[in-house]
């Protein structure tokens, strides 16, 4: 005889069974027989965000700084739509997500009642699955099958809808068991060879690296394929992640999203070899392409869609990149003997005073010269954040344009050690970091985020203090959009900014903060900041420095 359980009951165990500890939500009645249940689970943790955009963000965030599976629950038709933003995120970046929302029993959703709606094709454009749970027999298998779905590459969330009826049903069912899909493939001899042959027939290759050196863990064998050939590297030109080692000799930087600026740094070369990316993706239009006539490009990686996707690859490998790694760096070396020895170490020499660490120093040295500018400048706001921070630290950015030189100025040196907004929908850095935090709870957060970016989602502060995370949230205020403020004047010659500011009234930012249970502090004066910071960042609790920085445009 199976053993009878009711479906709220399975849908936790089945959780847990997959992989889950925390379960983030907002609830609401339809997912109140879920929160019955929770008392049946006590090892699965329930963290509470005070709106679904950040339910879903903070998932997110845990998901990015671990590389597992998560599962958050949302309420009905509102909550579903509250969430859309933060899963238009999650798709961006591919997270492996189970994203449930409570539906109205099957029957009276008929009846169409009060938050009733069509809640798959709400979420399908979204997710890689979606699908409603018609029987309590067929939980264990949507619920298996959308794990496995979500945790595939190309990974991503996936979509479930709960009637009532289903999970206070209860029934004698199976639970089955989780699979896992290993995808860590290595192309062909016959790939590998030609991949080789390839890449040393190139007189000046380019390395651009992307989110799946994150994803297969791959920044050792990115950095030993570079030195293999002395070829720069840049980031793609979304570098949400630690997608390099900065302090790699063959480093660069970081590609921007300016299509005549991507097109000078790529023309010196002949071969553009990417790993793991959609390596040109683009903000604002252009009429330049950022790709130079010419160039040739050779491509690896899991994520298909992004093979050869705007431009055409000579050789597009679908594998695993650190896998393909392993590979091909033993067969360029065996092929490339001796002579391929010698331009490697002239290519590293050539590379040692405009690499990343040549150009940090320069950087400094110039932000330096805005020590003491008053209002804060935030660029020295963004050094001296950096500097600031534990070494052991992980850094969540969402500061926007007061970032803007942080991924030239903080080393990546471990594949979670940093995590940036990458879709574009701001307001993800403040919960997302609260995700980060409890999936990291050893190591120190720093939340860099701009007051623009901040309101979208500043309840999540509460999240953070309830859990008293050791999280600091650092909001650089200047009391507008400034990057809104920067393209209007750029794209239209404009500086009528309509709608750009937030002075009348001002946002008080530490008095909205210590409302929500945070120790607080503002700083204006420059030559206080770092002391404020090393303070805070070293100290336990959760906490928000505000930063009053200066408001000009450029």
């Amino acid at each position: 005889m199976k053993n009878r359980i009711t479906g709220r009951s399975a849908f936790l165990a089945l959780l847990k069974d997959e992989g889950i500890t925390h379960l983030f939500g907002n609830p609401g009645t339809t997912e109140l027989p879920v929160m019955h249940a929770l008392k049946d689970h006590p090892d699965l943790t329930y963290v509470m965000a005070m709106q679904e955009s950040l339910v879903v963000a903070i998932a997110d965030g845990f998901s990015r700084a671990s590389g597992k599976l998560v599962a958050c629950n949302v309420h009905v038709a509102p909550g579903l739509g509250n969430a859309m933003g933060s899963l238009f995120n999650a798709a961006f970046t591919g997270t492996p997500m189970i994203l449930t929302a409570g539906q109205q029993e099957q029957g009276h959703g008929l009846m169409e009642p009060v938050l009733y709606g069509p809640l798959v094709q709400m979420a399908q454009p979204l997710v890689k699955w979606a699908v409603e749970v018609t029987r309590l027999e067929d939980l264990p298998r949507i619920v298996r099958r959308a794990a496995k779905i979500a945790t595939t590459p190309p990974t991503g969330p996936v979509f479930i809808s709960l009637p009532g009826d289903i999970l206070n049903a209860e029934a004698g069912i199976e639970l089955g068991r989780s699979t896992r899909v290993d995808t860590r493939v290595r192309p062909s001899d016959e790939t590998l060879q030609a991949l080789a042959a390839r890449i040393l027939k190139a007189e000046r290759p380019v390395i651009v690296t992307g989110d799946e050196i994150v994803k297969s863990d791959a920044l050792k064998e990115a950095a030993a394929f570079a030195e293999a050939l002395g070829a720069p590297v840049y980031q793609c030109s979304t570098p949400y992640g630690a997608h390099f080692l900065s302090e790699n000799p063959c480093f660069m930087g970081a590609l921007t999203r300016l299509q005549k600026q991507v097109r000078e740094t790529l023309a010196p070369y002949d071969l553009m070899i990417v790993l793991g990316a959609d390596p040109l993706r683009m903000s604002v239009f252009s009429e330049v392409d950022p790709m130079p006539d010419g160039m040739s490009m050779v491509q690896v990686g899991l994520v298909d869609w992004d093979l050869a996707k705007n431009y055409g690859a000579e050789i597009a490998v679908k594998a695993d990149v650190r896998e393909t790694l392993r590979a091909l760096v033993p067969a360029l070396k065996s092929a490339g003997g001796a002579a391929l020895e010698s331009r490697a170490k002239a290519g590293i020499a050539a590379l040692s005073a405009k690499n990343w660490t040549a150009r940090r120093k320069a950087l400094v040295e110039q932000i330096s010269k805005a020590a003491a500018k008053s209002p804060i400048d935030p660029d020295w706001l963004a050094l001296q954040l950096v500097e600031a921070m534990p070494d052991n630290a992980i850094l969540v950015d969402e500061g926007l344009t007061s970032s803007r030189h942080v991924t030239a100025l903080r080393a990546h040196r471990d594949r979670y050690g940093y995590h940036a907004l990458a879709s574009g929908g701001i307001g993800w850095g403040l919960p997302a970091s609260v995700g980060v935090s409890l999936a990291h709870p050893d190591r120190p957060v720093v939340c860099f985020s701009g007051d623009g970016s901040s309101m979208y989602s500043i309840q999540s502060l509460w999240t953070a203090a309830n859990h008293k995370l050791p999280l600091n949230f650092v909001i650089a205020n200047n009391g507008g959009y400034r990057i809104i403020k920067q393209r209007l004047l750029a794209f239209h010659g404009d500086d009528n900014y309509i709608g750009m500011d937030f002075i009348d009234p001002p946002v008080d930012f530490s008095g909205v903060a210590k409302s929500l249970g945070l120790e607080t502090i503002k700083v204006s004066d420059p030559a206080q900041l770092k002391g404020v910071l090393s303070s805070a960042f070293r100290r336990p609790g959760t906490k928000l420095i505000e930063v009053m920085v200066n408001n000009a445009v450029n």
